[in-house]
This record gives C-alpha cells, structure tokens and sequence, in this order.
C-alpha cells in the first residue's frame, strides 16, 4: 500500500475564481462524478461548489505555507511504514469545509462523516484530510492532520464500518496513538472521569445520538437538535489521546481483536 498527493488547490482555485453560478456547479460536479453520473471521481466532497470569495483567501494561506508540499513530506514519511504491504496506491486530496459561512456545513456532522463514513473513499482508494475555512492554518496543522488522515484511512482498510461506541473510539486511539509523537500533549487523566463513566456505560451503544455525543458532547449535539447526555468538557477525541498516552504506537497490520480500551477502577 502506498499513499500519494493530488495536488488539488490550483485547479480548485481556477474554479473558485469563476462567477457563482451554475456554471461553476456543473464545473464542480464534472470533477467530482467524472463521466458516470452519481459516481465519484474525485473526492472533493468537501468543499462548497457555491462557496464565496473568502475560500479564496483560505487557499491563499495554505499556499503560503506551501501546504501541499508538507503534505507529500508527511505522506512519504507514513509510506516508508508500508513498505511490506500489498501493493494499492491511495489517492489523497486536500478538503476545505466551509463552516464559516457555507449555510449546510455544520462542522460537528461533517467532521463527524470525515472521520468515520469512509466506506465510499476506502472502496475507491481515497483518502481526504479535512481542513476548516474557520481555523487559522500552520506548518504543524498541516502535517498533523494529514497524518490523522491517513492513519484513519489505514485502519478502514483493515477494519470494518465501526458500529459501537467502544469501535468508534478503537479507530481514534489508533490515529491518536500514529499522532501522538508530532501533535499531542499528555493529557490530565483526572479530567475525564466523566466521559470514562459514559463510556463504560455506553460503549456497547449503536445509537448514533450517543455516538455523536461521545465525540463532540452537548455542544456539537445542541448544534443540530440531537439529544444531550449531559457531557459538557471532554470529548471523545480527547479520551482517545489519554488512551493512546498509555500505550506503544501500533503497527500497520490489522488490530488484534483482543485490542481493548482503559479500563478504570471500580
């Protein structure tokens, strides 16, 4: 397996630099179906056709950082750990999200999709870091989430569709733990005492409501009308970098499927 760059942001520049119309819409969805209607090509599902001019200026800044040159440093890195794998190549794709002022991108829920609804993008040899028209870009941002990204699509290529609370969470330690050497700080275990007592009580949940509130808590649920279970500080995420804090980085094979999460003290 080995994963290597599109690079998107010019030509997806040249499109943003065209009058919002429909003409800029088909434009986008030629790229994105290619010649089979209903398809997907080119995985730019994440970017607003009809977005306006401050994606512009979002392209600008990841251009100055020369962000998909850092991309392909991070991915040449990640593939020297795939050198004995089988042979498949991963074609990966900068997304930007407009949560800023794209009126049907809630970033909790297309973060969440980003993340775990990755069926679609594995079956055609995908892969798409994620990056926000709300946040404020940098050289570490930029190498951290490609990273993220990549090991997420790494663990769905050996892991099914995660269904449970407890295999949602499994994916994120993984990313965590391929992340921790780059990006993460340790975490203070005392803080998350309450999310541990919701997981241990929840883990084996398929509701998506308590899925989606593990990971973003009463803040992202409240965004979209979905029920509050009354986690107000940490998120999911962060449970998952204070598990990934105690253990050994994984390898590139397939998790154990005796592989099981923290277990707090009664």
């Amino acid at each position: 397996m080995k994963f290597q760059l599109k690079p998107i942001l010019s030509e997806i520049k040249d499109l943003y630099s065209k009058p919002i119309s429909p003409e800029r819409f088909n434009q986008y969805i030629s790229k994105l179906q290619g010649d089979t209607k209903g398809d997907l090509a080119l995985p730019i599902g994440g970017f607003n056709p009809m977005a306006k001019e401050h994606i512009l200026t979002k392209i600008s800044e990841l251009e100055s950082f020369d962000a998909e040159r850092i991309m392909e440093e991070t991915i040449k890195e990640f593939n020297k750990e795939l050198s004995n794998s089988p042979s498949k190549e991963i074609m990966v794709v900068l997304n930007i999200a407009d949560d800023l002022k794209g009126g049907w991108t809630n970033f909790y829920a297309t973060d969440f999709d980003s993340k775990f609804k990755l069926n679609a993008l594995v079956k055609r040899n995908f892969c798409t870091p994620y990056f926000w028209t709300s946040e404020t870009y940098s050289e570490e941002i930029i190498r951290v989430r490609t990273m993220e990204y990549l090991a997420r699509t790494l663990y769905r290529f050996n892991n099914p569709q995660p269904k449970t609370i407890e295999e949602h969470l499994k994916q994120e330690i993984y990313v965590a733990q391929k992340t921790n050497k780059t990006s993460r700080k340790k975490p203070d275990a005392t803080r998350f005492s309450q999310i541990e007592s919701f997981y241990n009580e929840n883990k084996n949940s398929e509701e998506y409501s308590k899925i989606f509130n593990f990971f973003y808590n009463d803040q992202g649920s409240e965004s979209l009308g979905y029920q509050k279970y009354g986690l107000k500080t940490k998120t999911g995420y962060e449970y998952a970098a204070l598990i990934a804090e105690e253990r050994k980085p994984p390898t590139n094979k397939m998790m154990s499927k005796s592989y099981s999460v923290r277990k707090t003290k009664e």
